[in-house]
């Protein structure tokens, strides 16, 4: 374990560790994309609408049994060379926040997510989550079908392998995300171990057993609060009383293991501002990242952390400076 303090941030950078060798599986991948139509229905997803005429943002929306009542979009940000090189290429999947959006990423400032990856080998998958699906399968629902781990696990995942130029194996893929979807990407390298080598979590809370905003089992609460609020029509995440092994399969902390062998960088702000949502989201992502910090130190495992400044909201230096390390740690293209 090393450390270093550059300006006006504290940062820990652990390293060491070796790349896990262990791939998923993904069916077939297409030798080359048209500029017509590169996508084709699959894996339980039917293509609603598509707009392909961007030459780097591709964008579909499906129908899929796992959500009932409407269709889930995803952007598709590809390249700059994807067109004309014949490379395959590691895929960094996105995940935004509660009430974002598969579009959330192309908003940010200082250009967004198309200007920071511009140059770079890595394909970007945005998919949506829910206005707060919480990146799980809940225990109930009261609006049809809200499976939104189903969804991108078994049918998203495997889609993107099977229509685009990518490597479907453990080494070519990342998982990133911002607050809710920092959880998302927490929870899914763990759950599944064998997807991601790299995971990100910007402002995204660490724990759920643990306290958060004061309250112990402050993320939990949460969850089931906001999904019962605008996701769920009344359901939950975790149900009420917990299901307990739902909740500790989902839990970073409970999973440190997991993680070992793996690219791990997460971002907490430490001055949020003085209204009630940026205070309750920001205090909880870094009392609950701290948390997890000390399992992961405890366990030896290398992993990159920074508190700054600020409260709830994605940094672009540091989202650019992960993308960096996410490029880094993937197999080239």
């Amino acid at each position: 374990m090393s450390e270093h303090r550059p300006t006006r941030r504290n940062v820990l950078k652990a390293v060491g560790g070796v790349s896990a060798a262990m791939a998923l599986g993904g069916g077939s991948v297409l030798a080359s994309a048209t500029a017509a139509s590169a996508a084709g229905d699959g894996r339980g997803l039917r293509i609603t609408e598509r707009g392909e005429a961007d030459p780097r943002m591709w964008y579909y929306r499906f129908q899929t049994a796992a959500i009932g009542g409407w269709t889930p979009a995803v952007n598709v940000l590809l390249p700059d060379d994807y067109h004309t090189s014949g490379r395959r290429y590691p895929v960094l999947y996105l995940l935004h926040g509660g009430k974002g959006d598969f579009i959330e990423f192309d908003r940010l400032p200082e250009g967004g997510i198309r200007a920071w990856t511009a140059g770079k080998p890595l394909i970007v998958v945005m998919p949506d989550g829910g206005q707060a699906g919480w990146y799980s399968n809940p225990v109930s629902s009261n609006v049809g079908a809200r499976n939104w781990e189903y969804f991108h696990i078994e049918q998203l995942i495997p889609w993107i392998d099977d229509n685009f130029r990518t490597y479907a194996e453990y080494d070519g893929r990342a998982v990133s995300g911002f607050s809710m979807g920092g959880f998302g990407a927490l929870k899914y390298t763990a759950k599944y171990w064998g997807h991601f080598a790299s995971v990100s979590s910007h402002s995204g809370p660490a724990s759920l057993r643990g306290v958060a905003g004061g309250l112990p089992g402050g993320v939990v609460h949460w969850a089931n609060l906001s999904s019962a609020a605008v996701e769920l029509g009344g359901g939950t995440v975790y149900g009420v009383p917990w299901d307990q092994n739902r909740v500790s399969m989902d839990n970073p902390c409970e999973r440190v293991e997991s993680y070992r062998n793996k690219r791990i960088f997460m971002v907490a702000g430490t001055s949020p501002l003085p209204t009630f949502w940026d205070r309750f989201n920001e205090t909880a992502v870094l009392d609950t990242q701290r948390e997890f910090r000390g399992f992961l130190g405890r366990a030896g495992i290398p992993h990159e952390w920074h508190e700054v400044d600020g409260g709830h909201w994605v940094r672009p230096d540091l989202f650019r400076q992960d993308l960096d390390g996410i490029v880094d740690r993937l197999r080239k293209a």
